[in-house]
């Protein structure tokens, strides 16, 4: 027999695109608590004639403006949290408090009315919101735009204060922009860290209480077969009647087979479960125990698998070579497991009697056990026999994919039986 190694591919667990919180509930929550306190202003605005008068709100359409900006403020309230309306709502509305802002502005004086220090809140309300480059570009359209109509509306140029008050607020709203997307960057690094941090917690506990329960398990369960193996050999040695011997001898192999079962799924507990040398040790006892000549190859890319994985893949193989030594009659079986590029497949066959695949004898489970594990991994399992023919097991996993970096570790290694 022989044991050949590819290259073997392992993953390094990497950082990958971690959700991040999202805020933008809240946030525009908060932008509607804003526009009440504007639409309260506007109200005080509306209801004083000096202060409509000082901002050119005297006209009847100042009013269905305000009645305009209640309703969809509402309505955007209602539909904050829809997932496919409230994001791109509460960006339709935005744009239309800066028409409004616009008109008021013109209204009252332009670049030099007092209402314009409420374009640079609007800027942070874009930036917090919609935290990307083209969504930010309404708001501060709007500077230029208030220029461009106040040169149509007040004269053939601006003059020295315009022109400071127009750099002065594409300033600001460059500086709130910087900030708030520099903070959002920060916030999403931060909430990044803090989800590895719980991840890393959660396992940290988990891989605590694996290692508890396996302590428990060796100490109590393991130390009582030891036992049993041990006064099984005592009372071999003190019988005298072959066939209680023989007995006694397959009680003991039956509970050294108990006590390898009880490491194995302890060293999966532990998260250190060799899967090549598992199946390397298992179809050594299989050989040992059926006398069927045995086979077993390793090809390709090694890839680390997950714990559950590895566990699957040996109890295939572990069942299909215990149904070679029940029912196939066979001389020779080999093993096959083969690392592709996404897919893990297994091949198992053996030169016994064979069976028809179409009529499985009633009450023997395996091809079902077998199908069910490899379901498990999305996988498919194929059944190749036919009476005198032997049998061939195909079995084909897919590896689960989850953004780890993958290094590759050129080993060779040959095991010859």
């Amino acid at each position: 027999m022989s044991l050949d190694y590819g290259a073997v591919l392992t993953e390094d667990e990497t950082l990958g695109q971690q959700p991040v919180v999202d805020r933008f509930s809240d946030r525009a929550r908060a932008l509607f608590y804003a526009r009440l306190s504007f639409l309260a202003i506007g109200l005080g605005v509306l209801a004083v004639p000096s202060w409509s008068n000082y901002l050119g709100a005297m006209s009847q359409s100042a009013f269905w403006v305000y009645f305009g900006a209640i309703g969809y403020s509402v309505t955007n309230y209602l539909l904050l949290d829809h997932p496919r309306w409230g994001r791109p709502l509460t960006f339709l509305t935005l744009n239309l408090d800066l028409l409004a802002l616009t008109a008021m502005v013109l209204a009252s004086g332009g670049l030099e009315s007092p209402i314009m220090a409420a374009q640079v809140l609007f800027t942070i309300f874009f930036t917090m919101l919609f935290p990307r480059f083209f969504t930010v570009v309404p708001p501060l359209l709007m500077l230029p735009a208030v220029a461009r109509l106040d040169l149509v509306l007040s004269g053939p140029g601006l003059n020295d204060g315009q022109i400071f008050l127009l750099i002065w607020y594409a300033a600001v709203n460059a500086i709130a922009v910087y900030v708030i997307v520099y903070l959002h960057r920060v916030e999403v690094m931060h909430t990044k860290q803090l989800k590895v941090l719980s991840e890393n917690r959660e396992e940290s506990l988990i891989a605590e209480e694996r290692l508890r329960l396996a302590r428990e398990i060796h100490d109590g369960l393991g130390g009582e077969i030891s036992t049993l193996i041990i006064q099984s050999e005592y009372l071999w040695h003190l019988a005298k009647d072959e066939q209680l011997k023989q007995e006694i001898a397959d009680l003991k192999s039956q509970a050294e087979d108990a006590i390898d079962e009880l490491r194995r799924s302890l060293t999966v507990m532990r998260r250190d479960f060799d899967l090549h040398k598992s199946i390397d040790d298992y179809c050594l006892r299989f050989h040992q125990r059926s006398k069927v000549e045995y086979d077993l190859r390793i090809l390709g890319r090694i890839r680390r698998l997950p714990s559950e994985m590895q566990l699957a893949i040996f109890r295939i193989v572990q069942e299909s070579l215990t149904n070679v030594h029940k029912h196939a009659e066979a001389t020779k079986t080999s093993v096959l497991l083969k690392y592709e590029s996404d897919l893990i497949t297994l091949t198992i066959a053996d030169d016994g009697v064979g069976f028809d695949v179409n009529q499985p004898k009633h009450g023997h489970y395996g091809m079902t056990n077998l199908r069910e594990r490899a379901k498990k991994f999305r996988g498919t399992v194929d059944f190749q026999s036919a009476p005198s023919q032997g049998t061939t097991i195909h079995v084909t996993l897919v590896v689960p994919l989850e953004g780890s970096h993958v290094q590759i570790t050129p080993v060779h290694a040959e095991i010859a039986v």
